[in-house]
């Protein structure tokens, strides 16, 4: 999730943005200097005054959102795996230790609309970060024998995170959820498909050609960072990576007109765990929508909130209750969380969230506490700015949901202009019954008939 801050930025912050020579009223503090190559590769290099370090990061706008072909959930997730196999260039153990050398910090990671790979490192070692990096995206190669042994470690990962509660309520919450968008499947996918994995090497194959191409991805390079010299690197190691991407035909999810529930014993004693979804609008940068249902989580699941303060501080129902919303390339979730200290407690809890949202439906909330929020906000985004990676991390965010390195700005103009009405409003179109989606997870047997007697 995007880290997000108000008006009033802290004097450190509007000294880079005046230093900069940004517009006073961005909240971004860094230019930014992009380029596109002929072959669609978007480059864009933010320097940033970090002597001696540069975060290199290449995200893939490809997640499990894009996985549309029945039977093969997850292989996005999976080639965040594959893609350390090496090439005839670089095998596995030589790319280790071109990167031990330098003393890099290098890793990806999958989420539903983006893969992103990352290494921080010498900036006097650029070029050959360059040189390995698209040496990789353009010739990976593994063997089928490669191939079925990473599988398998793919499979011993969503064992081992099966044993976490939530991974089974998020399961079960997208497949309630969603019956026809790829957001039904997590980022790890099916287990039958997991599991099935190993037989599918050629389809691997068509994946990784498919999706890994240069006008599916962006490269960013922040930090000691020369963009004159980043832009000749890239065209001299990227220029010659062959487009040809194919966007998958994701069916959009029609809208939901009942609500749904599950429930999931566990085998051990635990704690009831809740689970509660509402379908939300997909990201925009273009509207405050999107803006107002981020800062309506924070009028009703921050720590100051008054839901937050009566099940947490006073009551202490539950150990935890937070509420987030956060941004998807198509319409995704608004997403509750609690665990509550004891099942007779589970009516009491869910009593009071429906109070909460009922009153953020009802009642506007008050000017100064909204002003607060966002600068609350603001200030967070400001303060976090202060590595390479950090600066690297929140662009590819922003370019996994479109192109526009500018948007991070036009996100908080929206911020700023929301209104107490735009958060009532967007409580009311947020937060409707038919729009529900719940999950509770506990050892008692009794998970259903809680959750009903509530409603």
């Amino acid at each position: 999730m995007k880290s997000k801050t108000s008006r009033t930025l802290c004097a450190a912050a509007t000294y880079l943005l005046l230093a900069g020579g940004i517009h006073a009223d961005q909240i971004f503090p860094y230019k930014v200097h992009e380029k596109a190559l002929p072959n669609g590769l978007q480059v864009v290099a933010i320097p940033y005054e970090s002597p001696g370090t540069v975060a290199f990061m290449l995200v893939v706008r490809t997640g499990s959102r894009d996985e549309v072909e029945p039977g093969h959930s997850g292989f996005a997730h999976f080639f965040e795996h594959m893609m350390f196999r090496g090439t005839d260039k670089y095998d596995q153990d030589e790319y280790n230790d071109v990167l031990k050398r330098m003393g890099a910090d290098s890793n990806a990671s999958t989420s539903d609309d983006r893969t992103r790979y990352y290494i921080i490192g010498p900036s006097a070692e650029l070029e050959t970060i360059m040189d390995v990096e698209s040496d990789r995206f353009k010739n990976l190669e593994y063997t089928e024998e490669d191939f079925r042994r990473e599988a398998l470690a793919v499979l011993g990962e969503y064992n081992k995170n099966i044993s976490n509660p939530f991974l089974p309520m998020y399961e079960k919450m997208r497949e309630l959820a969603f019956t026809s968008h790829t957001y039904a499947h997590t980022t790890m996918g099916y287990l039958a498909d997991i599991k099935a994995m190993p037989d599918y090497y050629d389809y691997s194959l068509k994946f990784f050609d498919r999706f890994y191409r240069p006008e599916n991805c962006a490269l960013v390079v922040a930090g000691d960072v020369d963009p004159g010299s980043a832009f000749k690197l890239a065209e001299k190691y990227w220029g010659d990576w062959k487009p040809g991407y194919k966007a998958p035909d994701v069916t959009p999810e029609p809208p939901q007109t009942e609500p749904k529930e599950a429930a999931i014993e566990w085998p051990a004693p635990i704690s009831p765990h809740i689970m509660t979804g509402y379908r939300a609008p997909a990201f925009s940068d273009s509207t405050p929508a999107t803006a107002a249902i981020d800062l309506l989580s924070q009028v009703l699941f921050g720590e100051s909130a008054p839901l937050y303060q009566k099940l947490v501080v006073e009551e202490q129902w539950v150990d935890f209750v937070s509420g987030s919303y956060s941004d998807h390339r198509d319409p995704y979730l608004f997403m509750i969380y609690t665990r509550i200290k004891s099942q007779e407690l589970v009516p009491k809890v869910l009593s009071a969230i429906d109070e909460a949202i009922k009153n953020a439906q009802a009642e506007l909330v008050a000017a100064d506490k909204l002003e607060r929020i966002k600068s609350h906000l603001r200030y967070q985004f400001a303060l976090g700015l202060d590595t390479p990676g950090s600066i690297g991390f929140m662009m590819t965010n922003y370019l996994t949901l479109g192109t526009d390195t500018n948007s991070v700005n036009k996100v908080y103009e929206q911020y700023a202009s929301v209104t107490p009405e735009d958060i009532r409003d967007a409580a009311r179109s947020v937060f409707q019954d038919s729009k529900r989606t719940r999950v509770m997870l506990s050892h008692s047997g009794a998970a259903s008939a809680d959750v009903a007697e509530a409603h």
